[in-house]
């Protein structure tokens, strides 16, 4: 997988090579042909997705294919969330502010297309939400990337990505000082 330019990406492993975008989920894309194998999340993205968008209480992307931009490859939302600081890892609280809740931007949702699972696209599109969650931290205020893994393997894919996990709990979290410095390593 290779970054052509913000937000597209050339995928090269044999079987589905092409060109994919990160885009805001919209009327084009073909939500019902989706199916990564998780049925809460295939049940979201068909039936949720759309309405949280209008109500603005998830912002919902899509990778599409670029030649074929209805297919959905993969998604995942992103939404304002609150932590209190006792949660966090005393590695993360240093560079914290004092308050009793922390904004944060919450990683809701990820899920790769079943047909294109493990070859890429989900350290992809963890990329792209991490990317517009540390430009969206400069508007709306937000310390800390989090999610609440799915299941323990969901938890060991996070904890890949440089996720902290929170004790006795499935979730993790990555501080936006740990995203800038990956972000000007990488860009």
């Amino acid at each position: 997988m290779k970054a052509t330019q913000a937000g597209q990406y050339r995928l090269e492993p044999s079987g589905h090579a092409g060109l994919y975008r990160v885009e805001p989920l919209s009327k084009q894309h073909d939500r019902d042909a989706f199916l990564c194998g998780v049925e809460s999340l295939d049940n979201y993205l068909k039936t949720q997705a759309s309405q949280d968008m209008r109500r603005k209480a998830n912002a919902v992307f899509v990778l599409a294919e670029a030649d074929a931009p209805e297919r959905i490859a993969g998604f995942f939302t992103l939404c304002a969330c609150g932590l209190t600081p006792g949660a966090i890892p005393d590695e993360a609280r240093k560079h914290l502010p004092r308050y009793p809740q922390v904004s944060a931007t919450l990683l809701g949702r990820l899920a790769v297309r079943v047909d294109l699972q493990g070859r890429g696209l989900g350290s992809v599109l963890v990329a792209e939400a991490l990317r517009k969650a540390y430009e969206n931290a400069a508007v709306v205020g937000s310390s800390m990337v989090v999610v609440d893994a799915i299941d323990e393997r969901a938890a060991d894919f996070y904890r890949a990505h440089g996720f902290l996990r929170l004790p006795e709990s499935m979730r993790l979290i990555l501080p936006m000082r740990t995203i800038e410095q990956g972000l000007e390593a990488h860009f």
